[in-house]
């Protein structure tokens, strides 16, 4: 079963990550300062993971691909990990719109 993980860290931003079935990790958010700001940006992850306009498809430096989903507003919910090849980072997006929408909160930030 997919889940979004929550966690604090020792600066005190929440953070979340979408975890496969498997448990690897497919989206990694940005931070956030309260716990309310991290748990809507999991719900706008469910909302805006679902539309393909909302990834923005990128190469690092490194020549290593990776995506940024982003909100209705452009702003920036979660990216992913690098990925070696273009085919990875697609089957992330993939991963991502499939797991997204029906996984569940484990709340460890407490």
């Amino acid at each position: 079963m997919s889940k979004f993980v929550i966690t604090k860290s020792s600066n005190g931003e929440y953070r979340f990550k979408l975890k496969a079935g498997n448990g690897e990790v497919i989206l990694i958010s940005e931070g956030y300062n309260a716990k309310a700001g991290c748990s809507n940006g999991i719900e706008s992850v469910k909302e805006n993971s679902q539309v393909d306009a909302r990834y923005e498809k990128k190469t690092a430096a490194s020549g290593k691909h990776y995506f940024v989903l982003k909100a209705g507003n452009g702003q920036a919910i979660g990216h992913s990990e690098m990925y070696e090849s273009i085919s990875g980072r697609d089957n992330g997006i993939n991963a991502v719109k499939s797991n997204a929408p029906a996984a569940v909160v484990d709340d460890q930030s407490v």
